[in-house]
């Protein structure tokens, strides 16, 4: 009999992606939106684990995590959160939680903690998804984000990633706001020799000033007024494995000189303790501002610099990578139709034509967002202009005269064939001349039935308007 999973998670849709993701990977699942609504559920009918998420309407995750002591219900609990609540959750694992895992959830390290504690079978765990079918809106998934994307500038900075991921260098990541830079610390964990050892992010532009040597060290109950419990600090929960802090440039002048002694004395001491703990983690930055103007403000602190900067990766904006534009467009795109329940199988040529012009200064996670806005909003087959928010439409260019427009579904399939023959059945150079990408170009033919042409010299210019 499958393992049970009560999934306890208010946000609807992301609920909807985990039950369905687990299901396919052989689980029972159940799912609730607040602490009432899972005790019930759990006084009805135990379950072997739960998934759920430190932040909910009515209580938080850990008064059920009281809750189920008190009951004495021995159930493991694997506690949801983002990353700026991170040290919140090592706290949750005090109280009884079995795990955490930090949002956006990465599935294979999610299924990795499942099976560890219900000790899964390994056939089990590695069973293939149900195999899709072919509407996008039957099959959703969780996944990262993110993808690497083929352009030159893609090429070197996933080369970089893989030379310094085995290694203990610390690196710093350099990059705008949106581009990326937690995915990047976390595959650079996931390919180093720490990948089975914690992956711990701090936000170091959330830390108060006050609290920021509790959240770095720890602290012993009673060190300090409101330090009703011991606290593990962000150095020992990440013991063995990465610890990634994200804006370091953030961190105040005192709070540096903190963070220094810690690196290089590899030694942290909770507040209010005696003892000294011995640290062993790999540390990842990474920063939206110049550091080296920081140094010379005197806002930053130079050894502390070339402590954590071994090796430097710097992450192009989306503006730089057009070749990967409509990629990541596409990609997204995907997330958009599983997590909406949506059947939106591409874009516009004017969309992309936008899409293409426009500066994204929000980068990646500004793509994602209006994709998934306009999704939600198209009621067509494609997304088209109308659905765009304001700040791409209103900047927009107009179409350039030379590119052959898809007007409507009757017109479609005729261009269509003409392009495939007029370049020899490649479709990349089709997609090209009707001025859509690739992607777009695949679900057209398949949802017109249209496969490529037997042999395009064999037809007559009448019928495929050649001369």
């Amino acid at each position: 009999m499958p393992s049970s999973i009560l999934i306890v998670e208010d946000d609807l849709t992301y609920s909807l992606m985990l039950t369905t993701w687990l299901g396919k990977k052989g689980f029972q699942t159940h799912a609730v939106s607040s602490v009432a609504d899972a005790k019930q559920q759990l006084s009805k009918s135990p379950v072997d684990l739960i998934l759920s998420d430190l932040r909910l309407p009515d209580e938080d995750g850990m008064n059920l995590l009281k809750w189920l002591k008190e009951q004495g219900m021995d159930i493991p609990l694997i506690m949801m959160t983002g990353y700026a609540e991170i040290q919140t959750a090592v706290q949750a694992m005090k109280w009884g939680a079995a795990d955490y895992i930090a949002k956006p959830i990465n599935p294979e390290d999610l299924l990795r903690k499942i099976k560890e504690l219900l000790k899964t079978p390994k056939e089990q765990a590695e069973a293939p998804a149900a195999k899709p079918s072919a509407a996008p809106s039957s099959q959703p998934i969780i996944t990262n984000p993110y993808i690497e994307g083929k352009s030159q500038e893609a090429r070197i900075l996933y080369e970089h990633v893989r030379l310094v991921a085995p290694t203990d260098m610390a690196v710093l990541i350099q990059g705008s706001s949106g581009t990326g830079k937690e995915y990047i610390a976390r595959r650079i964990h996931e390919q180093s020799t720490r990948k089975n050892a914690p992956f711990v992010a701090v936000d170091c532009g959330a830390i108060p000033k006050d609290l920021a040597a509790s959240e770095f060290f720890g602290h012993i109950k009673g060190s300090f007024t409101g330090a009703i419990n011991d606290k593990t600090g962000a150095f020992v929960a990440a013991q063995g494995g990465t610890l990634f802090l994200d804006e370091i440039g953030n961190l105040t002048y005192e709070v540096q000189v903190q963070l220094l002694r810690a690196l290089q004395e590899r030694k942290v001491r909770p507040i209010g303790s005696n003892k000294e703990i011995a640290i062993n983690v790999r540390l990842v930055s990474a920063t939206n501002e110049n550091l080296r103007q920081a140094i010379e403000k005197g806002d930053f602190r130079e050894d502390l610099y070339h402590r954590i900067n071994e090796f430097t990766i710097r992450i192009p904006d989306l503006k730089e990578r057009k070749d990967d534009l409509m990629l990541f467009a596409n990609h997204f795109l995907d997330m958009a139709n599983a997590e909406l329940q949506k059947e939106i199988i591409g874009f516009d040529t004017d969309t992309i034509h936008i899409f293409q012009s426009y500066s994204w200064p929000g980068n990646l996670r500004q793509m994602k967002n209006v994709i998934r806005y306009a999704t939600l909003l198209a009621s067509g087959r494609y997304i088209t202009r109308k659905e765009l928010p304001e700040e791409l439409t209103e900047t927009s260019h107009p179409i350039p005269a030379n590119i052959i427009q898809l007007k409507d579904e009757n017109h479609e399939k005729e261009l269509i064939l003409k392009a495939l023959a007029a370049c020899g059945n490649n479709r990349t150079k089709a997609s090209q001349l009707l001025g859509i990408d690739r992607k777009t170009l695949y679900n057209k033919m398949k949802s017109m039935g249209i496969s490529d042409l037997p042999n395009p010299s064999t037809h007559s210019s009448q019928n495929w308007g050649e001369k």
